[in-house]
């Protein structure tokens, strides 16, 4: 998958002679570069507004997404990492490509064979739901149907006639619901010549062309039957292009007799792309369409806490380093962009309480008391579920508990949901003035905890509740915008060991964390300075014991080159070397599909046992990638010493292709070792969630939304590749949805069975619900088990399709040659008829101020709106959503010169004109 790159002119692309339309895969431009620079193309937009509403400049220091980062959020100075940002948009580009493998032989997925009323119908059905989606603010399940519908999208103008019929801007009916698609081929008129060679550069009847008759090319990928006369879609894979009329219509690819066809698709599918953003971004809001799109400071606060009655003084404690983060770090790039509270008893747990208002944060903690409950275990686990689910992708998750999970059924899940949303778990566990106590990482009942902190990359922290508050320092280290994790270690049991570990220019605030009961360890630098576990302020690091929890700060700045860290000890331990910095990396371990159009997909689950594994890597820095070498990537034993190296291939724009032959047997994570080429530093970075392959594959696809009050049947397959016999099948999810299916699969190896889920969704579950469904399964004895992960969307049936209508009244803009000094103002009338009503009124672009009143008038209820904003300042665009998230506008531009441009639906253009027509 290609990442994000640089904003390139499209003349730039398209003169190279590059391809286009296919997946990663092909050469040059693919359906991800469209998508990426049509999206980083409306985010510079949406930026520059933002930029312009706060009083304050929108100057990146360069066209890279680590360069745009900060100017958006408006950082001058600190750390930023981009990872967050580019995991975002990996979410759309890695959607779009997949519908070349998850619908292959869909013709509404690709407006094949003439389905333009199921594929208007894909993309009008998936923008309703993404808008839906934005305003609970579940952006995940957002972004992976917005990279479905923009795959659709693109392909009709390489699929369709629609540039061979000389149309020269996209085909807006196809992203508004509220007009009809018009003159399209029926089945039985004929639409293409016979081309023997198949590359004639247009093949269309001049009957079609001159009748402006709309028509796509038909594929056969089993049969070579297509309706008679009918044009072909044309290329190897398509058995109907044998068939008379032979040839194909596809621009696809750029070739030499379709070039011109090709690039006029390119233009054609970006620009649409761009119509289609601009609409989400009209019923998002400015601010809602960049967390959208990954615009947002990485950080996010998230706890877990138990509220059973020995619990007050942790409830007190969390409250505390929840106010100190919050009051510390506010207007800071550390400042958290999102809040997130989910609180646990016992039978209860939750709601996820979820705010990006520090302040609303404050008050939703301080409402926590401690009641109830026992020396009895509590609903930890499913609290903790509601958290990974709820909580954006790679996310820091802290559990405060003195009691063991209730909800142990729920293991595998909790282990599902951390490799898929790559977020860090780390447990609190104190012992509390009950027979609830705290035992060794050796015994149950606290072992899982141990596990589960281990297995996403987190610690578990003993300690007694007079030592918490030492304790929790470590969530004010990780609340942090740009973390980045040097290494990670696990010993059970403890071993005499030395862990190397490089440190290179661009960290700060370099903290080692080393937990276990019984050590001793001894830090030595790049230059052979040393300093052990018993001198607690030495000439390297400051040493604090808290616990079973020993946090080492080095002195700042750290020496650059290899460290070495030396543990003695015969019982379990951990480390964690963590610091600041903005050069890291993302991943995703990704698998090869064959077909039309052949590429690379992600993998939901665990990778398959026997194959090399292989991974699509984006490293990114400060300055952008160019200025990043990345010279090894291996797979690593945290539990071992075992490291597996990769063979890199570099894709271009920082992204790398890796491919490991021989993977490690046990639980591995990623390690990432390369030079920032300006200062020839070498750099070290490791991933946390730790991964191992299965002989268990797992296979579902989500294809449309769910209806409130209907059934819902979620096909899926299971294949293993291992032992033939029962397979135990456990589906859950974070909603509570009931949900039936088959428990037991009989499988027989290298042979796949097919199975369904149906989840009966509650009538009142209202639009925009996400829902993440998880398929685990496990083999005979519990040798061998997989999972998928899968986000569905909720979506009532719509039926008002009709944009508010927003209307310039009166405007007032006599601006004198000094604009500092003056002010201008416009007034609107807005009505939505017999719609949904008005949902939202919002300055998309501006720096003014919006007032309004409701008023019915002729039995019509109207809002009558005012605008006013300093004369410097002298453009404006409102718009207006209705409840079903259709979206109008209206602007003025040009306020200083008396310049006109409103953007209105056209029964009232004649009103606006004479309301403007005095001002000329």
């Amino acid at each position: 998958m290609r990442s994000v790159v640089c904003v390139l002119a499209l003349l730039g692309l398209l003169g190279s002679g590059v391809k286009g339309f296919v997946p990663l895969g092909g050469d040059g431009n693919t359906h991800v570069t469209i998508t990426e620079n049509a999206v980083l193309k409306k985010i510079q937009e949406v930026c520059k507004a933002v930029a312009e509403s706060e009083g304050r400049e929108f100057k990146p220091t360069g066209s890279s997404p680590e360069e745009l980062l900060p100017a958006c959020l408006g950082s001058a100075t600190g750390k930023v990492s981009a990872a967050k940002f580019h995991e975002a948009l990996n979410q759309i580009y890695m959607q779009n490509s997949q519908v070349d493998r998850d619908f292959m032989s869909s013709n509404p997925h690709h407006f094949n064979s003439e389905a333009f009323a199921g594929g208007r119908a894909l993309i009008t059905q998936g923008t309703a739901s993404i808008k839906a989606n934005v305003r609970k603010q579940n952006f995940q399940a957002a972004r992976e149907t917005l990279g479905r519908i923009l795959h659709t999208l693109q392909d009709f103008y390489s699929h369709s006639n629609w540039v061979e019929l000389g149309n020269e801007k996209p085909y807006p009916n196809l992203i508004k619901p509220n007009l009809a698609l018009s003159n399209i081929a029926d089945v039985n008129t004929p639409t293409c010549s016979d081309c023997a060679s198949g590359t004639c550069p247009n093949p269309l009847l001049p009957s079609i062309i001159s009748g402006k008759k709309l028509t796509s090319g038909y594929m056969g990928l089993i049969s070579s039957n297509k309706p008679k006369g009918k044009c072909s879609h044309g290329g190897d894979a398509d058995l109907s292009s044998t068939q008379n009329p032979r040839g194909g219509i596809n621009k696809d690819e750029r070739k030499a007799h379709n070039a011109d066809l090709h690039i006029a698709a390119v233009s054609m599918a970006t620009e649409a792309t761009l119509d289609l953003l601009e609409d989400i971004r009209g019923a998002a809001g400015n601010k809602e369409y960049l967390r959208l799109m990954g615009i947002a400071r990485s950080a996010v606060l998230c706890f877990v806490i138990d509220t059973t009655g020995s619990m007050s003084d942790d409830i007190a404690e969390a409250k505390r380093v929840a106010y100190k983060i919050i009051d510390s770090k506010k207007g800071t790039q550390d400042e958290p962009s999102e809040y997130i509270l989910v609180p646990f008893n016992d039978p209860s747990f939750g709601p996820l309480i979820r705010t990006t208002d520090p302040d609303v944060m404050k008050a939703e903690i301080s409402k926590l008391g401690a009641e109830g409950g026992g020396d009895i275990p509590e609903m930890c686990l499913s609290a903790v579920q509601l958290a990974l689910t709820g909580a954006p992708a790679s996310s820091q998750i802290y559990v405060f508990t003195d009691a063991p999970a209730k909800d142990t059924q729920l293991e595998k899940t909790i282990i599902a949901l951390i490799r898929s949303t790559k977020s860090t778990v780390s447990y609190f566990l104190t012992s509390g003035r009950s027979r609830r106590s705290v035992s060794s990482a050796g015994s149950s009942p606290f072992q899982l905890y141990y596990d589960l902190a281990l297995a996403s990359g987190g610690q578990t922290i003993k300690v007694t509740k007079a030592e918490l508050p030492s304790a929790t320092e470590i969530i004010v280290d990780t609340s942090t915008s740009a973390l980045v994790t040097i290494l990670q270690r696990a010993r059970n049991p403890g071993r005499v060991e030395s862990f190397p570990f490089l440190l290179d220019a661009s960290v700060s605030n370099v903290t080692a964390y080393i937990t276990g009961d019984v050590l001793k360890f001894i830090l030595h630098s790049p230059s052979g300075e040393s300093q052990s576990d018993s001198n607690t302020i030495g000439s390297l690091a400051v040493i604090q014991t808290v616990g079973n929890l020993r946090r080492v700060q080095l002195n700042s700045p750290p020496k650059t080159g290899l460290w070495n860290l030396s543990i003695e000890s015969t019982q379990a331990y951990t480390i964690k070397i963590t610091a600041q910095s903005a050069i890291t990396f993302i991943y995703n371990f990704v698998e090869e599909f064959k077909g039309v159009h052949p590429g690379y997909a992600a993998i939901d689950g665990r990778p398959q046992t026997g194959l090399p594994a292989k991974l699509l890597l984006t490293v990114t820095g400060q300055k952008g990638a160019q200025a990043l070498k990345v010279e090894e990537v291996a797979l690593v034993e945290v539990s071992g010493a075992r490291v597996a190296d990769g063979v890199i291939q570099e894709i271009g724009g920082g992204n790398y292709l890796v491919t490991v032959s021989t993977v490690p047997e046990g639980e591995f994570v990623v390690m990432m070792k390369g030079q920032e080429k300006a200062t020839s530093s070498r750099f070290q970075r490791q991933s946390t969630t730790q991964m191992s392959l299965s002989k268990v594959i797992i296979k579902a696809t989500v294809s449309s939304t769910l209806l409130p009050g209907e059934n819902f049947r979620l096909p899926f397959t299971v294949v293993t590749n291992g032992t033939t016999g029962s397979y135990s099948i456990n589906i859950r999810n974070d909603r509570n949805i009931p949900l039936e299916y088959n428990p037991i699969l009989q499988l027989v190896s290298g042979v796949s069975t097919e199975s369904a889920v149906t989840l009966k969704t509650p009538a009142d579950t209202p639009s925009g619900t996400d829902i993440t469904l998880t398929i685990a399964a496990e083999g005979p004895g519990g040798t061998d088990s997989n999972y998928a992960v899968l986000r569905l969307s909720v979506l009532a049936k719509v039926t008002d399709f009709t944009p508010p209508l927003c209307n310039v009244t009166r405007v007032n803009a006599v601006c004198p040659s000094d604009c500092a000094s003056s002010t201008w103002d416009l007034s609107v009338n807005i009505t939505d008829g017999n719609g949904s009503g008005i949902q939202d009124i919002s300055i998309q672009q501006g720096s003014g101020n919006f007032s309004q009143e409701t008023v019915v008038e002729g039995g019509v209820l109207m809002v009558i709106g005012l605008y006013n904003a300093s004369c410097c300042s002298p453009n404006v665009t409102l718009s207006v959503v209705d409840k079903e998230g259709n979206v109008g506008k209206c602007s003025y531009h040009d306020a200083i010169s008396g310049g006109v441009s409103i953007s209105l639906s056209l029964s009232l253009l004649m009103c606006l004109l004479l309301s403007v027509l005095p001002l000329l």
